[in-house]
């Protein structure tokens, strides 16, 4: 076993610092930070294309680079059949979602639900998204650390605690700008680990075919489970509906993203740059996949878990890389360049976004709650500190995501129980006129009682893995063991607890919009009120034009009544 070398550490702090000059640099130009505006928002001037590479970028790190390639390796490649999702919900978050929210030009997507509901919905809503995002930077920064300590032999602590800091540093001095230029730099890098994994399996194996065909005799080329049973990991049915479900929490009514979509000049651009993330964003997800299969194709006789090389499937993709390209200087310090300047990128943006929320939602409110007058001085400072301080709560929680199981499956069970109810939330007021703040308060309540207790109780039936062998480690004692695929029996779990992961989100956006629609359904007949009078800009385009011919033809008629009268 190679191990990591000087030029892999040269590779690294040169990439590291490479990544903290862009930070330093937007710190002392152009308006060096000084406004909330600059800082959280980059004056509102980016250009499509790193928006874009940020858009992917964000939420696609360090956790697509291990846990894609760990679910491909471990389970096979059904996982790509998200894709397929990705394409399907592009135009609908495209050309529903994202209006409404740039029409409203707000620093915090939150403040939608105020207008549409009031303060109560929009602080609800704006406690769960700093949950859901706090606990997934635990999520990326334990991510890394794992695979420095399976490259480096650096204690995992160690490495938290190293690559922690770095993030913190770099989110507080930078802004909006340098994330985003920084998440192009970043992504390339991203990029080139990938293919530097498929690269190495096409040497070793002298084809594709090969690759393919040991995967195939591995059990691990399945791809057209159309199974509906709900409790199926991985069908196109769960991959579709919660993989999309998951992707709208994401890339339509996430603050991180809308931020984003904030920062170009117009409508269009920012439609333009989620159109565009669109074929990044798939091709990093599909090569990953067939990466976790070139990997399978060196350790299908000796899995690297089984024979005890390794603690977790997480660590396979790093341990390939140093085993396989280990003795060729620098080439694994670009790869785990690529995982740290990933987990740098989606931290900042993280820290930035959770920085934007807290000011706008909590520190300005109270603020003029307490004062009786609107905070407009040292406001900068303020959202900094704020930075810093999710920083270091980032540090303490990461330590915690050792014990949340695989980092792919974690990540999306974060979001799907957290970001389905508040997709519904955002859908139960954008698509219909009848829900009012009481039965929006219902509906989520519900709708994350629901996905959280699926997603978090237990116990859960363990989730069946394909096939492993070890009889090529040449340790006698495992050639004599080889261990097949097992699939528990679930008698003895709770339905609800067999249902997959992917469906925390589904249920949750549905529980939220039903149960929501329906009890402002019933207090608007019980009470006798109506639902005219909301602002047309609140609703999706289609129903806000329905809403101003609306509002056109009352109006005449007004002034054809006066004219009679």
């Amino acid at each position: 076993m190679h191990s990591f070398g000087v030029w892999d550490y040269a590779v690294l702090g040169a990439v590291l610092a490479v990544s903290s000059a862009i930070g330093v640099y937007y710190r002392f130009t152009g308006g060096k930070q000084r406004t909330v505006k600059e800082y959280l928002l980059a004056d509102r001037n980016m250009s499509v294309t790193p928006v874009a590479f940020s858009l992917m970028a964000s939420f696609m790190s360090a956790i697509t680079l291990l846990g894609v390639s760990s679910e491909n390796y471990s389970y096979g490649i059904q996982f790509i059949v998200i894709n397929f999702a990705y394409g399907i919900f592009t135009p609908i978050a495209t050309n529903m979602y994202i209006p409404v929210f740039y029409q409203l030009q707000a620093t915090s997507a939150y403040e939608y639900l105020e207008r549409r509901f009031g303060k109560t919905t929009r602080l609800m809503a704006s406690l769960s998204y700093t949950l859901q995002m706090v606990l997934y930077m635990g999520i990326v920064l334990y991510a890394p650390s794992m695979t420095l300590e399976a490259l480096t032999g650096i204690s995992t602590v160690t490495a938290i605690i190293a690559v922690g800091l770095v993030c913190t540093f770099y989110s507080t001095i930078g802004g909006m700008k340098a994330v985003l230029v920084t998440d192009c730099f970043q992504s390339l890098l991203m990029f080139a680990g990938i293919f530097s994994v498929i690269i190495c399996a096409f040497i070793d194996k002298g084809s594709f075919s090969e690759i393919w065909r040991i995967a195939s005799e591995g059990k691990r080329t399945e791809l057209f489970n159309f199974d509906p049973d709900p409790t199926v990991r991985h069908s196109w049915f769960s991959l579709i509906l919660g993989g999309g479900v998951t992707f709208l929490s994401l890339y339509a009514v996430n603050q991180t993203q809308i931020q984003r979509y904030l920062t170009v000049k117009d409508l269009k651009t920012a439609q333009k740059a989620l159109w565009l993330n669109w074929p990044i964003l798939t091709l990093l997800s599909l090569t990953t996949s067939f990466s976790g299969l070139a990997i399978y194709s060196k350790y299908y006789n000796c899995d690297p878990v089984a024979n005890h090389t390794l603690r977790h499937t997480d660590q396979i993709m790093p341990y390939y890389v140093i085993d396989s390209m280990g003795h060729i200087p620098g080439v694994s310090g670009i790869f785990i360049s690529g995982i740290f300047s990933a987990t740098l990128s989606t931290v900042s943006s993280a820290m930035n976004c959770l920085a934007a929320v807290t000011v706008e939602d909590y520190i300005k409110p109270m603020y003029l709650c307490i004062r009786k007058r609107p905070l407009t001085e040292n406001l900068p400072l303020y959202t900094k500190l704020t930075a810093l301080t999710y920083g270091l709560i980032s540090i303490a929680l990461a330590f915690l995501a050792q014990y949340m199981g695989e980092v792919l499956q974690t990540s999306l069970t974060i979001f799907g129980a957290i970001g389905g109810p508040l997709l519904g939330l955002f859908t139960l007021g954008m698509f219909a006129r009848t829900p009012n703040e009481k039965g929006s308060l219902v509906g989520f309540t519900f709708g994350l009682a629901l996905s959280l207790w699926i997603a978090f109780g237990g116990p859960k039936p363990p989730s069946p893995k394909l096939p492993i062998r070890v009889d090529g480690c040449g340790n006698p004692y495992l050639n004599a063991t080889v261990t097949t695929a097992t699939v528990p029996s679930s008698d003895n779990y709770l339905w609800l607890y067999r249902v997959s992961y992917l469906y925390n989100g589904v249920l949750g956006l549905s529980g939220t919009f039903f149960v929501g629609y329906v009890v402002s359904f019933v207090l608007r007949k019980v009470t006798n009120a109506h639902s005219d009078g909301k602002d047309p800009n609140l609703f999706i385009p289609i129903l806000a034009k329905k809403m101003r011919k609306e509002k056109m033809r009352r109006e005449k008629e007004m002034a054809i009544l006066q004219d009679i009268n």
